[in-house]
């Protein structure tokens, strides 16, 4: 790729691009700002500025990070919901109900600090093991773990309202 094989990139984007658009989406609730991001850490990969040194490790990781900067910079610039299909469902309330939760699990995750919320994303959302996380994010196995432990009960003391009994019923 970085000599000009055409056929290198189309491989190397046929490979990382769903991954990185799904963390772009955990990441910033947005359908179109995940696509913005992801096309546009492939055109920082093939520009003239392109930083990766196989030296200070895998291109994954250097991937998920133009991605995670990108993200950064987007959200300070505009700030949007959380991308959402409507929901398949034939009882319409369910699916109210259900969509009411993904948006509030959204919105609960959009409001962790971002080392916390890279936990989530990559380790609940993308299902990768604690060692991919750790290599992703620049950090020990040990940190993702912790990282998780306190995502996890961070977003449950968020989301514990909206699943108490009364606040279900009272719907």
């Amino acid at each position: 790729m970085r000599k000009g094989d055409q056929l290198a990139f189309a491989e190397l984007y046929t490979r990382r691009e769903p991954g990185l658009y799904r963390y772009a989406l955990h990441m910033s609730g947005s359908c179109p700002t995940a696509e913005e991001v992801t096309h546009e850490v492939f055109l920082r990969l093939i520009g003239p500025d392109a930083g990766f040194d196989e030296r200070r490790g895998p291109l994954e990781a250097y991937l998920f990070g133009i991605a995670r900067n990108l993200i950064r910079i987007t959200r300070r610039e505009k700030s949007g919901g959380p991308g959402r299909d409507p929901p398949g469902a034939d009882d319409v309330l369910g699916g109210l109900i259900q969509d009411e939760m993904t948006a509030a699990l959204y919105a609960a995750l959009r409001q962790l600090p971002e080392p916390y919320r890279d936990a989530v994303v990559l380790c609940d959302l993308e299902e990768r093991s604690y060692e991919d996380a750790a290599r992703l994010m620049g950090c020990a196995v040990g940190t993702v773990r912790s990282r998780l432990h306190r995502a996890r009960a961070l977003l449950a003391a968020r989301l514990r309202p909206l699943t108490a009994p009364s606040a279900v019923g009272a719907r």
